[in-house]
């Protein structure tokens, strides 16, 4: 990143003049975190002792057995605290918090994990806590937003625009423009105005920090190739950051929903549909037609849908260093039901976009050769959705009888 907040031609602060000096103030903290190695040790203490980590690399013998290629591994972020790698980002903002002081965080979600780890995070540290999440979000992760709110959180639906994540982020910034002084945005996402991609992607590098020792002592040597689902793309420069420096092939997967032909996807990197522009304070690839105005977008992952993408990924995509592709909703759905029967385990569906790649190339490798998908969640959140879209009949009747129990009692 350069001293204006770019990654090549991407990335930026472009930020109303009333944000300004908390800006300057948290580039200031940043800073000086990133040059206090007991920062860090407080950073690993907490997410060793509070988050669960170091999280496992589990090898999928199963599913390697199954496709007959490459040696499967899998980076358990589900079983990090809260259930996704969103902890990861948060504790570390939180610390920040402290340091300067404030007392409330706001912070926007899509699919409610990283709603869910900024309440936790705010349970933790005493701070007061509002989440901005689309209407069309809070009906679908239900579960995430009742926990939520159990933890004290404010959870505020948004009723604007399509709905979704990005009108959430919008939502957010204007809470915090107007409340500058006593609150911090936990940005999810490697997203946003400089220095938050950054800043997010040094809390969750400590993914591959772990992965890239983890898999040399379980295999031998690093991977042919690392696969993360992207939507903003917290969870794959987490997974991706310190292998930039190898020869380890880097794949991000995107949300190919109903089919890029369809215009209904959130693809922006591998389809033709995104074109650079600036919005939301920084410079990247957005789904927006010719006058500048975002598209909608479609995926059956909540976390997915955004309209924009990491301004570090964008560069990365630019160089040829980080290869983009996309999984459809109906493939998504057949990655889950397999990685479910074959090995027990149950990706969130952001995740499962990033095993549709892995399953697509692992048998075109060798038996020696390995792979990491990085699980960035866990599916309970999912489980309206997830039903829903395997039409199964008996969670429909058990819906129908609660509605019923529910209306009788009302």
């Amino acid at each position: 990143m350069d001293n204006k907040g770019f990654f090549g031609d991407w990335g930026g602060a472009y930020i109303p003049e009333v944000l300004h000096q908390t800006f300057e103030e948290l580039k200031k903290e940043y800073a000086k975190a990133r040059q206090d190695p007991s920062f860090w040790q407080e950073y690993l203490h907490i997410m060793r002792t509070y988050s669960c980590r170091p999280t496992p690399l589990t090898h999928a013998k199963n599913l390697s057995d199954h496709f007959g290629g490459a040696q499967i591994y899998i980076k358990r972020e589900d079983l990090n605290h809260t259930g996704a790698h969103k902890a990861n980002n948060v504790m570390g903002q939180g610390l920040l918090v402290q340091r300067m002081g404030k007392k409330r965080v706001i912070a926007e979600t899509g699919a409610g994990q990283h709603g869910m780890a900024t309440a936790t995070m705010a349970a933790k540290f005493g701070f007061d806590c509002t989440i901005y999440m689309g209407e069309v979000d809070v009906m679908r992760q239900r579960p995430n937003v009742f926990w939520m709110e159990k933890m004290g959180a404010t959870v505020v639906p948004v009723k604007d625009g399509s709905r979704t994540l990005k009108d959430a982020i919008n939502e957010a910034f204007r809470d915090w423009v107007t409340n500058i002084d006593s609150t911090h945005y936990v940005f999810g996402t490697a997203c946003g105005p400089a220095p938050f991609p950054e800043m997010v992607s040094w809390f969750q590098s400590i993914i591959s920090q772990e992965a890239i020792e983890q898999i040399q002592e379980y295999h031998g040597k690093l991977p042919a190739r690392i696969y993360a689902c992207v939507g903003g793309g917290s969870n794959a420069m987490g997974a991706f950051t310190h292998f930039l420096d190898t020869d380890t092939e880097l794949v991000g997967v995107e949300a190919g929903g109903h089919g890029i032909e369809t215009g209904q996807h959130a693809a922006r990197l591998c389809g033709k549909d995104a074109t650079p522009g600036v919005a939301q304070g920084y410079k990247t690839m957005f789904l927006q037609d010719d006058d500048g105005q975002m598209l909608e977008t479609h995926s059956v992952a909540a976390g997915l849908d955004y309209v924009g993408v990491s301004p570090i990924l964008a560069d990365l995509w630019e160089k040829k260093r980080v290869r983009f592709e996309a999984a459809t909703d109906k493939e998504v759905m057949a990655a889950l039901d397999l990685t479910m029967k074959k090995e027990g385990i149950i990706p969130a569906l952001e995740s499962s976009h990033a095993f549709v790649q892995a399953f697509k190339e692992a048998p075109t490798l060798s038996s020696d050769e390995a792979i990491i998908i990085n699980m960035s969640g866990r599916g309970d959140k999912d489980i309206f959705t997830i039903a829903h879209a395997f039409d199964d009949p008996s969670w429909k009747e058990f819906i129908i009888a609660r509605g019923k129990e529910y209306s009788s009692n009302s």
